[in-house]
């Protein structure tokens, strides 16, 4: 009987490369980070090269002593890879596998990879394959060099040059496929946004650096049970659910795909049709690990990310997640919700109150208690009211209007004494008839 096993990891050296006399102080090492991508992947870690040098250099990036000393570890561990944790050019990939005589991987391709592995959605599977075809376009000669007709000459033009346009043309097609679908997943969100407009529901978008716990927070809003990882990017495809909380009833909170440093322009740009959804959020839950030593830098990437984005006018509020995990007294009920800055651990349900405040707060407005005045027709608003826990008493005046005393946010009373027939008074008037 043959016996069946699973496969061999993949063996991995990775490289990662210091520029400049001077490190920068502002940046903490990202080798952690890059080698828990590395592992996150699937490769087993057999070494891990460092270097110093002052530009990359143009042939092979790196220069011919660490190239030579790549080659003996290569050589030495046999590696069935090496991977790199900078982006490098078609030029230099192909160099340094025909120097290494093994496949050689840059950063965006590891993160191309985990995103083909993680996405589940038929829109997550579309984004990831159009950007894998945009890094692919520019290394087709690769897979052809084996024909040798790059060099032209008697006996060496013809059937390989035509393949390669033959590949181009047709990898350019499936971009413009890709394009095109991408565009009605787009119309169809507009769509799906309008509809929540009109019926006054409002998103919160759910944004932060990878692994920072937006999917647990995510399921304790929601009442969801999405799958929680510690690891990167363990959330590809954007997931929207309504709240579970009575207090949050009308809202509805989208999880999205974790940020990461030095992530690429064009991976950005394919990942728009989900990044969308956050431009339409009535505000952002910028989730921050505050355990982690180099929160502070990780928080400068996603604004800059948030600025690229073009989502800066949307309101923020910061969530410092993970705070049980640091030596502080307090800091579930130390700041005001107006303060737009809140202290939980989402793992513990600590502090979600505070969170819930915050985000009503910035929503609705400042909290109000009154009596709104509304004419019989508007069952459905008063339906609403009840529904979500707004109403503390009802009863009806002499000409049949419906009274209802209410704790409503500033904003929600301005939405609604702007219809004909509803009138808001912050004192107490004398009821009819009064049913508690």
């Amino acid at each position: 009987m043959e016996l069946t096993s699973s496969p061999r990891r993949e063996r991995a050296i990775i490289i990662q490369i210091e520029f400049g006399f001077n490190k920068r102080s502002s940046e903490p090492d990202l080798l952690e980070e890059f080698t828990e991508l590395v592992c996150s992947s699937g490769a087993n870690i057999l070494e891990t090269i460092l270097g110093k040098q002052d530009k990359p250099i143009a042939n092979y990036f790196i220069k011919s002593g660490k190239l030579a000393e790549i080659k003996l570890a290569v050589n030495s561990h046999d590696a069935d890879l090496v991977i790199f944790n900078h982006d490098l050019s078609p030029s230099q990939e192909r160099n340094l596998e025909k120097y290494l005589c093994k496949r050689v991987l840059d950063r965006t391709g590891l993160i191309l990879d985990i995103f083909a592995s993680r996405a589940r959605s038929h829109t997550g599977k579309l984004q990831v394959e159009l950007a894998q075809l945009n890094h692919l376009a520019t290394r087709l000669v690769r897979g052809w060099s084996h024909l040798e007709r790059q060099k032209g000459g008697i006996g060496l033009r013809g059937p390989g040059e035509t393949q390669l346009e033959t590949d181009r043309r047709l990898l350019a097609l499936r971009v413009k496929s890709l394009k095109k679908r991408i565009s009605r997943v787009h119309s169809q969100k507009k769509i799906s946004r309008y509809a929540r407009a009109k019926g006054n529901t409002k998103l919160v978008g759910i944004l932060g650096y990878t692994n920072v716990g937006k999917t647990t927070l995510f399921n304790l809003l929601t009442g969801d049970e999405q799958l929680v990882a510690n690891k990167p990017f363990a959330t590809l495809d954007s997931i929207t659910r309504r709240s579970g909380n009575k207090k949050l009833k009308e809202i509805l909170f989208s999880d999205t795909v974790g940020f990461i440093s030095n992530l690429p322009t064009h991976l950005i740009e394919s990942f728009k049709a989900t990044l969308d959804e956050l431009k339409a959020a009535d505000i952002l839950l910028h989730i921050v690990d505050v355990s982690d030593a180099n929160y502070k830098f990780k928080v400068s990437k996603v604004n800059k990310l948030i600025k690229d984005l073009d989502l800066e006018y949307i309101d923020q509020i910061i969530v410092y997640n993970k705070s049980d995990l640091i030596e502080a007294r307090d800091l579930f009920s130390i700041l005001k919700p107006e303060q737009k800055k809140v202290w939980v651990s989402a793992k513990r349900n600590l502090g979600i109150n505070a969170l819930e405040e915050a985000i009503n707060f910035c929503i609705y407005g400042a909290k109000k208690y009154g009596w709104l005045f509304i004419k019989p027709s508007y069952t459905k608003i008063r339906a609403d009211l009840f529904s979500r826990g707004r109403v503390i008493e009802e009863g009806f005046d002499s000409s049949g209007l419906i009274q209802l005393r209410v704790e409503l946010g500033s904003k929600e009373i301005a939405d609604l004494v702007s219809m004909s027939g509803i009138d808001f008074f912050e004192n107490e008037p004398t009821l009819v008839e009064v049913n508690k």
